[in-house]
């Protein structure tokens, strides 16, 4: 059998021998292109602390009862060494971690050697700190600090040292459906295509991996999940999720003020009470401190920037007498799951289950999801294994169409993972997020039109509500612009590629130059005049401007131009280069018209310590 390497150097073999021929400039469609084929057992999306605990348990598994299986992780990262795209806190409360690896204080290598030795709660005003009880609910005895890109490394050695095949650079672009409409697998993203949606020379079609059982483990928002939970209607009787951004930095500091294990949240400061927020100060280890804001993006007033509001934090005394001497390292963004209990969807379809926060598996009072991400990891992989085994039972069947033509046809049965489901109904997990329900909603403001909450973007409200925030001029080093805090999170991508951050009708599957431009005018009609350009300032790492120019409505736009419409004198510019794959924007953006879509290759942040 081949080694991880070998299989991945032949895999990427198979894609390159059905590269295309076709002229530059047809348009590329990705129904009928020619897909190089792998049939797994399992294939999981993404190899993040739920992704990876899916694998490993399921090698457990096969090691326990006998049956071979294979197992496939895909991830978009392009080394699982560096989980360059992994980012939190962390602090992790090691309960699925002692189910999954009871010995795991043996195993060589581990991370987590930093124990919690303190937690405390502060209320900040804009000149002090005031101690505050600390609710039992945010306890952190037995819990480890830990950089969470860490200690996912480690976990992806144990997953490829038991038999996993984790493919990194293979980012997951699209479900496969059989007719009946089950989820048969995952094709991955398709490479050489440029701006115009036409294949170059060096261009790679993705590769189908074809199985019995698909487990989304993407993280929050992810492309994927979306795209089950609108097909199988998965929110149906749901509350919408809601999301919160974190934007955080990383640290050295002066070694008089690391306390290696110390744990600090905070509320009030930077923010007004009606905006649900709350700043965080893990001491890791190395004299390493993680310091950062989450504010909840069903936030009202659109003249808010996330950045900005970090940066205000930095100069409360208390932050600045703790950063004093210090240098920053690190930067990074990223939206979390913050509805809870309420907002976890139907987490199985036909063929398939989300696990982690592809679910919403995070404890918000608690402020940590990666146990709950594992636990729900292991009890995917059991479900899956049992509907492995069964589809062996039954044998080959008659053959299943896939709903693709130019992929083949399926010999086995979708596997069903509603045993999954009723497992976790009945775990710690379950009742965990249900006894702590009323939370986060206790925060919100009750819409009479939305609810008990509504979407995000809909909690946005008109500019004309509110007076633009003055923020203060950086102070360097303790605080910087923008672009220089995104440059230390090493972020690149390829040029000459679509642009992943799409509006309508600009996609691979649905160009359309009319109607695009029509959508872009619409864009920036209703976000400019209406929300004062929200997204030039939500964002974290200066993807999106409203910059003057752009051509009317009224003004033919040629094909090829369609990023010039505009409206009274301003045109949207996507510097899609900047992107860190936050998705605040494909959640927040008023108009709901944006869609984040996993870009070609290695694209992205080159987290390290975050």
């Amino acid at each position: 059998m081949l080694s991880r390497p070998g299989r991945v150097l032949m895999l990427r073999l198979n894609i390159r021998r059905l590269h295309t021929s076709r002229p530059v400039l047809e348009r590329f469609d990705p129904k009928n292109v020619e897909r190089a084929e792998d049939d797994v057992d399992v294939c999981i999306v993404g190899a993040g602390p739920a992704g990876l605990s899916t694998a490993i348990r399921l090698k457990q598994l096969e090691k326990e009862k006998g049956r071979e299986i294979r197992v496939v992780v895909l991830e978009r990262d392009q080394k699982l060494v560096s989980c360059s795209h992994i980012v939190s806190g962390a602090v992790i409360e090691p309960r699925a971690l002692n189910e999954l690896l009871p010995d795991w204080k043996d195993m060589p290598d581990h991370p987590l050697t930093v124990p919690a030795t303190s937690s405390h709660m502060k209320f900040l005003t804009s000149k002090h700190a005031i101690p505050m009880p600390h609710p039992p609910q945010m306890s952190n005895k037995g819990n480890y600090v830990v950089s969470l890109s860490q200690f996912v490394r480690w976990l992806g050695s144990v997953a490829e040292e038991s038999g996993v095949e984790v493919y990194p650079g293979f980012a997951g672009a699209q479900l496969l459906y059989d007719v009946n409409g089950a989820v048969r697998g995952v094709a991955t993203h398709d490479a050489g295509l440029d701006k115009r949606l036409h294949p170059k020379s060096s261009f790679e079609p993705g590769m189908a991996f074809r199985a019995r059982v698909t487990i989304l483990a993407e993280g929050a928002h992810g492309s994927l999940t979306k795209q089950a939970v609108k097909r199988f209607n998965l929110r149906e009787g749901k509350e919408p999720q809601t999301y919160g951004i974190g934007v955080k930095e990383v640290w050295r500091v002066d070694p008089k003020n690391h306390r290696p294990g110390e744990i600090i949240h905070t509320m009030g400061f930077p923010m007004d009470w009606k905006t649900y927020s709350g700043g965080f100060v893990y001491h890791m280890d190395g004299g390493l401190v993680s310091l950062g804001l989450v504010i909840g993006l069903d936030y009202a007033n659109p003249y808010i920037s996330p950045y900005r509001e970090l940066q205000k934090l930095k100069h409360h005394p208390y932050f600045a007498s703790l950063l004093e001497g210090g240098e920053r390292i690190a930067y990074a963004g990223r939206a979390l799951n913050e509805g809870g209990f309420q907002s976890i969807p139907k987490t199985d379809f036909a063929g398939g289950a989300l696990i982690g926060c592809s679910a919403g598996f995070v404890n918000v009072p608690k402020i940590k999801g990666s146990h709950t991400a594992m636990k729900s990891g292991i009890l995917a992989a059991e479900a899956a294994y049992d509907e492995v085994v069964k589809g062996d039972e039954e044998g080959e069947g008659a053959e299943i169409q896939a709903a693709t033509p130019s992929i083949s046809p399926f010999t086995t049965k979708a596997g069903d993972m509603s045993g999954y489901t009723k497992a976790l109904k009945n775990s710690w997990v379950w009742s965990e997020l249900r006894d702590v329900r009323n939370i986060r909603p206790s925060f919100m403001e009750s819409t009479m039109d939305m609810g008990l909450w509504g979407t995000d973007a809909k909690h946005t409200r008109k500019a004309s509500e509110f007076k633009p925030i003055e923020y203060p001029a950086p102070q360097p080093p303790l605080s910087t612009d923008l672009l220089t805090a995104v440059s230390l999170t090493a972020t690149n991508h390829a040029e000459n590629q679509p642009v992943h951050l799409q509006l309508p009708y600009m996609g691979v599957d649905n160009f359309d130059s009319e109607a695009a431009v029509k959508a872009r005018h619409e864009h920036v009609k209703t976000n400019v005049t209406e929300y004062a350009g929200l997204l030039g300032r939500a964002c974290p790492a200066g993807v999106y401007e409203y910059v003057d120019g752009g051509i009317e409505p009224g003004t033919p736009v040629p094909e090829g131009k369609e990023e010039e419409a505009g409206y009274a004198g301003k045109k949207l510019v996507i510097n899609s280069q900047n992107c860190i794959h936050c998705k605040l924007c494909d959640i927040k953006v008023p108009t709901q018209d944006i869609t984040w879509t996993v870009p070609e290759g290695a694209g992205g942040p080159k987290y390290t310590v975050t």
